[in-house]
């Protein structure tokens, strides 16, 4: 193995360039207007969840006196730390000139964002009257000068960290300070719309329509002058979960979440004009360490809400909506179970509509001759109707199991909600395994066919979430193919009993075998090339932070097997290195969905091997969480696989080059015709359900 200074990626970095990829859709003249305002709440949010989870990983690494250079690609952490808050507020710079741009490009279409100081009288009586009626029965402030203890900010939350100058009694020229919180209510939406005038829109944030009212708030203070700054906090949120045998594994997760609340920060950004007293005082009072974060942002703060900027009526400024299509030869108003019975389908949203799924699991829970369902749980969405479509099922007397994962981050309260309510209808619940999270996407349905018990099912990329499934890319194969089903009652069965290891032969399943059976299919891509064969790998996933996994592919790139890689989000692999990896090509794109599938091809001599997996390539997915690959044996749907991963490849409109420049640069035309390939895709189905066809 040649061991060179770039060898990997380290994954924090990545991540944070994957983000500035997000930052760049915010930047494209090409995005309409709108969205690239939501494509900026999106990088926001993704930057409080990676504050919560990475770099909280990375300071627990540095607080135990490790330099975890082993599992950061190389970096020492404490370095690391600094590395990460530079390349953020260089980010958050960046962001914050965009932002800009973008106000002064929604003013020429007549939509304008006002600030608190420049409202007419009418606005003002309008601000006011909303200010009064539904602002200040939810405001919480908080005076902070006599306080023994500094309050618990939440994580999620932005605060307007107040200033007041006191008047000095009689001759005094002393002027004491006061300072307050007040918190931003989130139970109001963050862009307040203002009367239209003629074809002109107007908006004002919740944060100034709040500062235009402050003495209304402070009444009871003579002050000589007040400011307002915002600021907030970003919390670690790993869930530490005790070992108290007495308490069920709910109260568990419940206490782990609670907990949260109360983490030590990690992150501490604040409006870079906030005086140098107020930020002191702040800092002093919150304990701001040396291994926090601290960031210097703009004036406006949780910009995540960007992601929920209101439509105004503005069709223009949208993307225009796509309308899901049918899967050809699938029809939604007969028996899926009919169909499926003669041949595997594939749904791929949000190309195809997610009522497949829904409708599949409908016509179970009415069907007389369905027995049971088994089913796995990760995120569903909600008011779900995967939920509901279950709990139907027990009610005309299935025997119905749900696998739900509580701890899926982020979701742990949400699941748990569902949890109690699956349990309270009669459904069969199991908490998964000890150690191990459950993220694979699989259902196994029973149903007696005569003399014989005959099983459905599907697999898929993607969760049973309706709301994701419209904005996330993902596959679904619906199957009755018994070797499959059959294993895939091992998997379940393997919740049951989890101290017994199943063999598969079709499926590849985590953590036992899944890094056994990809490194079994490069290594035949590795004897074909060189014997001379063609030998190819290809491979679409969200993540790819295995270094074993990378190794593997610079050993496969050594013996002349072509690679193409399409990596939406962290790739630790460093393509295009000369002795290394310079038969690998890696690319990532970031449009209007998000690519969320994982597809692995390998060339077989000719004779091609296609998986879809719920798993990317992780060290967490392959050794400590229950994946399932599923191999795709129908000839035309291994084919459509490969259509759609060549025209993602193809791309040369949002595909951008993984190098070791790391420069996120856009794929060039070099002449051919353009190819946005999540708008091919679409034009690839509806043209597959106007071309006949016989269906084998």
């Amino acid at each position: 193995m040649i061991k060179t200074k770039n060898q990997y990626v380290n994954r924090e970095i990545s991540w944070l360039w994957f983000n500035e990829r997000v930052l760049q859709e915010s930047a494209d003249k090409n995005v309409p207007l709108i969205e690239r305002l939501r494509f900026l709440g999106i990088f926001s949010n993704n930057l409080d969840e990676f504050f919560k989870v990475r770099y909280a990983t990375v300071k627990r690494i540095v607080e135990v006196g490790k330099t975890g250079k082993s599992v950061l690609g190389g970096e020492v952490a404490k370095d690391l730390l600094e590395q990460i808050t530079k390349i953020c507020i260089q980010q958050q710079t960046k962001s914050l000139g965009i932002l800009k741009n973008i106000e002064d490009e929604l003013e020429t279409k007549n939509i304008f964002i006002l600030r608190e100081t420049e409202l007419s009288d009418s606005q003002a009586h309008f601000v006011k009257q909303y200010f009064v009626e539904k602002v200040s029965p939810q405001l919480m402030t908080i005076i902070l000068n006599d306080l023994t203890k500094f309050p618990t900010l939440k994580d999620t939350a932005a605060y307007l960290a107040v200033r007041m100058v006191i008047l000095g009694n009689g001759n005094s020229r002393i002027r004491e300070k006061r300072y307050a919180l007040i918190e931003i209510p989130k139970g109001i939406d963050r862009f307040v719309e203002l009367p239209k005038e003629g074809d002109k829109s107007y908006i004002i944030m919740l944060d100034d329509l709040i500062r235009y009212c402050l003495r209304s708030i402070f009444t009871m203070f003579e002050y000589e002058s007040i400011s307002a700054h915002m600021i907030k906090i970003t919390r670690d949120a790993e869930l530490d979960i005790d070992n108290d045998l007495s308490k069920s594994f709910i109260e568990k997760i419940s206490s782990s979440v609670e907990h949260r609340k109360i983490s030590d920060p990690v992150r501490f950004v604040y409006d870079k004009n906030i005086g140098k007293d107020t930020l002191k005082f702040l800092k002093d009072k919150m304990n701001i360490e040396d291994t926090d974060s601290v960031i210097p942002g703009g004036r406006y703060h949780n910009r995540r809400d960007y992601m929920g900027f209101p439509s105004l009526g503005r069709q223009d400024l949208l993307y225009d909506k796509i309308v899901p299509l049918p899967v050809k030869g699938l029809s939604l108003e007969g028996s899926l179970f009919e169909h499926i019975a003669k041949r595997d389908f594939l749904q791929y949203t949000p190309y195809h509509t997610f009522s497949y799924l829904i409708k599949f699991l409908r016509e179970a829970a009415l069907d007389p001759k369905v027995r049971s369902i088994k089913i796995t749980v990760y995120r569903l969405a909600n008011n779900s109707q995967v939920a509901a479509s279950l709990i139907n099922a027990v009610k005309n007397g299935k025997q119905v199991t749900v696998q739900i994962e509580l701890q899926a981050r982020f979701d742990e309260r949400a699941n748990i909600e569902y949890a109690e309510q699956l349990q309270a209808e009669g459904v069969k619940l199991k908490f998964g395994v000890p150690g191990l999270k459950v993220h694979c996407k699989i259902c196994v349905i029973e149903r007696e066919e005569g003399d014989v018990l005959k099983r459905y099912g599907f697999i898929s990329t993607g969760n049973f979430n309706e709301s994701t499934a419209r904005i996330y890319t993902d596959y679904t194969l619906f199957t009755a193919h018994e070797p499959i089903l059959k294993e895939l009652n091992k998997v379940f069965d393997f919740f049951e009993t989890t101290f017994k290891i199943n063999k598969y032969k079709h499926l590849i399943v985590s953590p036992h075998y899944t890094v056994k059976a990809f490194k079994k299919l490069i290594d035949q891509e590795i004897e074909n090339a060189k014997a001379c064969k063609e030998a190819y790998i290809k491979i679409k996933m969200n993540s790819f932070t295995s270094y074993k996994m990378v190794d593997k592919l610079y050993e496969a790139s050594r013996a002349g097997v072509k690679i193409q890689l399409i990596v939406r989000g962290i790739c630790c692999l460093v393509p295009g290195v000369e002795g290394m990896s310079e038969n690998i090509e890696a690319i990532s794109i970031v449009d209007k969905f998000l690519e969320h599938p994982r597809v692995f091809i390998f060339g077989n001599n000719g004779d091609s091997k296609v998986y879809i997996s719920s798993a990317d390539w992780m060290t967490r997915n392959l050794d400590y969480r229950v994946e399932v690959g599923c191999p795709v044996y129908d000839p035309m749907i291994k084919q459509e696989l490969i259509d759609t991963f060549e025209i993602s490849w193809n791309d040369n409109m949002k595909a951008r080059i993984f190098s070791e420049k790391q420069d996120n640069a856009y794929r060039k035309n070099n002449g051919k015709p353009k190819l946005r390939s999540q708008f091919a895709m679409y034009d690839y189905y509806l043209d597959k359900l106007n071309h006949k066809e016989i269906d084998s």
